[in-house]
């Protein structure tokens, strides 16, 4: 497995003492004299350079009724902006890039994954009255994807959408409404909609990397504390602002309204860090997240040990 197989290498990668004049032959132009992290050693090698993670660009479409490749649990991100078609952005073409900046309508998006963290936000591209385009850095703080943007070679915290190194460091990004649910959930509500085409890239699209990560006993490269109320730190929790509900929680409920948010689960979504093909992973489920009037609102399904992290003074709605 590439996981297990690379684990001993990237380790030794992360070691490397963190320090920005290390750095600075791939990074020439990130200012590295502005920063919002305490320590550099926060910042570990996830093993690729710069870009070794290829985000997409200007993505292809095809209609929903014309995909056969993808199996029906498999899990995508769904955004459906009000007047335009729904878009579907598979995980098995994620997995391997992380970030995809589209255009839905007038609107540039940044569609993130992070295996690792399992995180799968969608961002507003546009900051400061220009738009933004986004790459990976190869780079890990908590085990979570840092992203850079191309324009100002900026480093920013991808679970927060915040900038955390160079002149954008401080400013946060619009998040969006988006959530991962089944392909198969996703056609069936959107038969006229939209679904990310493969790219042309040599993938293994549709294999996982990452086999059986969500069930290790720690994080990859996270040394930080475990989540409090003896949580598991791969458990999954469901995010909205700085509160999280455990996946286990929601699920026995199927619904739960509280702090002025409905969740809902529906179960026929796999895994995508389970077995070796996406869609076979185990039923994870899919959530989605409204507001009092219906309106879905941007959250995140992330592993509890990635919320403690970044939101060591958040809430756990634990619902005892």
């Amino acid at each position: 497995m590439l996981f297990r197989a690379v684990s001993v290498w990237l380790l030794l990668a992360g070691t490397v003492q963190a320090d920005p004049a290390f750095w600075r032959h791939e990074w020439p132009q990130t200012d590295f004299t502005v920063t919002s992290v305490d320590s550099w050693t926060e910042i570990l090698s996830g093993g690729p350079g710069k870009d070794g993670i290829p985000a997409l660009n200007d993505p292809a479409f095809v209609p929903v009724a014309r995909e056969t490749r993808i199996d029906p649990r498999e899990p995508v991100i769904a955004v459906e902006l009000p007047g335009e078609r729904p878009r579907a952005y598979p995980i098995r073409y994620l997995t391997w890039h992380e970030i995809v900046n589209d255009r839905v309508g007038e609107v540039p998006v940044a569609v993130t994954f992070c295996p690792l963290c399992n995180s799968a936000l969608t961002f507003d591209r546009r900051v400061r009255g220009q738009v933004l385009r986004f790459g990976v850095t190869g780079k890990l703080r908590n085990s979570d994807m840092v992203m850079y943007d191309v324009e100002t070679q900026s480093w920013w915290q991808q679970a927060l959408g915040q900038g955390i190194v160079g002149e954008m460091t401080g400013v946060t990004l619009t998040p969006l409404p988006s959530w991962m649910e089944s392909w198969d959930g996703f056609r069936s509500r959107n038969p006229d909609g939209l679904v990310m085409d493969e790219p042309a890239h040599a993938r293994a699209y549709g294999r996982n990397p990452y086999r059986g990560y969500d069930s290790s006993a720690r994080p990859f490269l996270y040394s930080g504390e475990t989540p409090p109320h003896g949580i598991d730190p791969l458990v999954r929790v469901v995010r909205v602002g700085d509160r999280a509900w455990p996946l286990a929680r929601l699920r026995q409920a199927g619904r739960i309204e509280e702090a002025g948010v409905t969740l809902s689960w529906q179960a026929g979504q796999a895994s995508a860090l389970d077995t070796a093909r996406i869609g076979q992973g185990r039923d994870v489920g899919g959530v989605r997240v409204r507001d009092g009037q219906g309106r879905d609102i941007a959250h995140d399904v992330l592993f509890a040990f990635a919320f403690h992290a970044f939101w060591p003074d958040g809430t756990w709605m634990l619902g005892n």
